[in-house]
């Protein structure tokens, strides 16, 4: 599973929620679509949409099947939300903010953890993780990416000779 956003407002009173995405399209959610909702950490329940629509490309108000009312509602908003993985395939190569979670793989030094977080500086995405208990930056453009594996949650990369050095100090 990918997470792809979260809950974070009810709207009007029949049960709708407001779910933000970081997919980047506004064209990627089906009807058919099941979302796994974060309850508590790991522990996730499916829900079935009835009904949804694009409020813009970063968010979505959606009908849940069996919530109608805005206190079953309440419970869900501030939960993360996944969907399988299969489902936006289409879409990873374009959001690097999917790539949360995957493991990153270097060509020359091995595994290098997994990504924490992923951030936007000018046109450039940059991924933050620890490696040897030392927070680094390291860039996902397509010259140092290889390979991206949606299923396993894995990025092969080639980075740059001298990177991981300097966050080191060697």
């Amino acid at each position: 599973m990918i997470r792809i956003g979260k809950i974070v407002a009810t709207h009007g009173i029949n049960g709708s929620l407001i779910l933000t995405h970081v997919v980047g399209n506004s064209q990627w959610l089906k009807k058919e679509h099941v979302l796994q909702v974060e309850m508590q950490k790991g522990s996730f329940i499916p829900y079935f949409i009835s009904n949804f629509k694009e409020n813009n490309n970063k968010e979505y108000i959606i009908n849940i099947e069996e919530i109608d009312k805005i206190e079953s509602a309440k419970e869900l908003v501030t939960k993360h939300v996944y969907v399988d993985e299969s489902i936006l395939s289409a879409f990873a190569r374009q959001s690097p903010l999917l790539w949360i979670g995957f493991k990153v793989i270097d060509a020359q030094n091995g595994e290098i953890g997994e990504i924490e977080d992923v951030m936007q500086t000018g046109n450039q995405w940059l991924a933050k993780l620890t490696y040897q208990n030392t927070e680094i930056l390291i860039p996902l453009i397509d010259q140092t990416i290889d390979a991206l594996d949606i299923k396993k949650k894995i990025i092969n990369m080639t980075l740059p000779d001298g990177l991981l050095e300097v966050y080191l100090g060697s």
